[in-house]
């Protein structure tokens, strides 16, 4: 046994089952640890790829995704997808392969100062060679998953990962939750209610990382209250429920931001503003944020409660408020939900809704969707309809394209039983197509839908609202489909019909398939930002 051993040894008592990353010199002394034990080493096309995976595991499971990298390149690489870890707050393992120590100061080739170039992408940078690397290991997996969860760099030094083993990990403790302020959280927001004549519920992405979500929905059918969530909160409030009002700063903003101005109260439940600052959409209205983590102040925020507690016991605390009363009525409610649906589905022959309402009849309800940055992302926030927690994977605090496919494939590997499907645009295809390899290699039986419309979607309807002439955002006439991608069937649809036929078509694929659905680019500019 070597140290390398003690580190896996450490990952499998933590429950982790992959690693993600690309080989190199200094990675092959993990490589073979790994091949000894019962993490499986995952060789994704890109670094960037192997980040994206990680962190869609630690977001899926609670347990640290782990990616690793070689020194320099490998290790800018895997910044990107570590960057996601950090602003959608999912716990990883980032593991660098560096050059052997004599060599960590010297100006040599690939070396770069691993610790400079993670330390603000990361909760910590620590270094093999300053602790027994069980400790590090065991350390790193505890401030991963503390709250917020969120990325640590660890960095490898090749004659450390050979050297003979020093002291095993031991199990992590358990993370703090935050203080139980919750009779102080209740007075404050009791006596806000009665105040209010329409206060308005919004759940946020540290809500995902609750286990209260039946006592938040007695809350705000005890008092009332519409509720609005952001993007990482679908589906961990039903949207099937008719108190459900929409998802802020997505395509047509301006239908929920109208409907959300009508409130003289913000009652704020495990909200991030990593999402969207509470300056983009809440103005001068008093708000309650009740989460892990203080929100930052700024001009013209009226915060009535603003310190961070433990978000569960809050919320069961509020829960059993007595009814305040309020203004809202159901009807309206109803009369914004209608509006709302019409003018996400634009007339036109073939659009992205017309995909994603046939993706949605084909998913099961515990089926998952992955997808990219763009235009369709937009789309797909507010058209999208699940009552359940995590069947939608996104990026909306790092909101990097590239995302959509590799989460997906990590995702089948979470789930192998359960339906996964990925929407990219025909920009992030372009990007991590190469992925395409990993899926036919495991066999990962995912149909990644593609939505060619020969254009970078969202920066096009950008340059339309500034009226700057289209320039860059080009892509260019899509090829006719090609009968596969590295060994990965792909068939073309240009109209709903063929659409549905594609789809049933790749449920008889023995693996991963490529869909590509040649849309018309025109309807995203009268949903993404209206």
């Amino acid at each position: 046994m070597n140290n390398s051993d003690i580190i896996v040894s450490a990952l499998e008592q933590a429950g982790v089952r992959w690693v993600f990353g690309v080989p190199s010199g200094p990675v092959l002394p993990l490589i073979e640890a790994l091949r000894r034990s019962s993490i499986d080493f995952i060789l994704t096309a890109s670094e960037t790829s192997a980040g994206f995976m990680a962190t869609a595991v630690g977001y899926l499971t609670g347990i640290p995704g782990v990616c690793a990298s070689t020194v320099g390149p490998g290790a800018t690489n895997l910044t990107t997808g570590v960057g996601c870890a950090w602003l959608d707050r999912a716990p990883v393992i980032a593991i660098t392969c560096n050059v052997a120590s004599p060599w960590l100061e010297r100006r040599i080739q690939m070396r770069i100062d691993h610790h400079a170039l993670f330390k603000p992408l990361t909760k910590a940078t620590i270094s093999f060679r300053d602790f027994a690397v069980g400790e590090v290991v065991r350390r790193a997996i505890a401030i991963a998953t503390e709250e917020p969860p969120g990325p640590v760099h660890l960095d490898l030094p090749e004659d450390v990962a050979q050297a003979a083993p020093t002291v095993v990990a031991k199990s992590p403790h358990e993370p703090s939750r935050g203080p139980d302020l919750s009779a102080e959280v209740s007075k404050v927001l009791s006596a806000a209610l009665a105040q209010a004549r329409r206060p308005l519920l919004i759940a946020g992405l540290t809500f995902t990382r609750s286990g209260t979500a039946r006592e938040l929905i007695r809350f705000v059918e005890r008092q009332g209250l519409p509720f609005v969530t952001t993007t990482h909160a679908k589906g961990f409030l039903p949207e099937s429920h008719s108190q459900w009002a929409g998802v802020i700063g997505r395509a047509r903003r301006s239908d929920i931001k109208a409907f959300t101005d009508r409130a003289d109260l913000i009652v704020a439940i495990g909200y991030d503003p990593i999402e969207i600052n509470y300056e983009d959409w809440a103005g001068q209205r008093p708000i309650v944020h009740v989460s892990t983590e203080a929100a930052e102040t700024g001009d013209g925020l009226n915060f009535l409660w603003n310190s961070a507690c433990n978000l569960d016991a809050a919320i069961e605390a509020v829960s059993g408020l007595a009814p305040a009363g309020n203004d809202w009525s159901a009807g309206e409610w109803r009369q914004h939900r209608s509006a709302l649906e019409r003018a996400l589905r634009p007339s036109g022959d073939f659009a992205a809704h017309h995909v994603l309402d046939t993706v949605r009849g084909w998913l099961p309800a515990d089926g998952i969707l992955a997808y990219d940055v763009g235009a369709h992302t937009h789309q797909i926030a507010t058209q999208w309809r699940t009552d359940l927690p995590r069947t939608l994977l996104a990026t909306n605090g790092w909101s990097s394209m590239g995302y959509g496919m590799p989460a997906a494939y990590a995702a089948k590997l979470v789930f192998p039983d359960r339906r996964v499907a990925a929407i990219v645009g025909d920009g992030g295809f372009q990007m991590t197509a190469g992925e395409l390899s990993l899926a036919r290699r495991l066999n990962l039986a995912v149909p990644i839908i593609v939505l060619i419309d020969g254009w970078l979607g969202l920066m096009k309807v950008k340059q339309e609202r500034r009226n700057y002439p289209l320039s860059g955002v080009r892509l260019g006439e899509p090829p006719r489909s090609p009968s596969h991608y590295f060994g990965v069937p792909c068939r073309g649809a240009k109209n709903p019909e063929e659409f549905r036929a594609a789809l049933e078509w790749s449920t008889t694929v023995d693996g991963p398939s490529v869909i590509e659905a040649s849309i018309d680019a025109e309807a995203y500019s009268s949903t993404v930002f209206d």
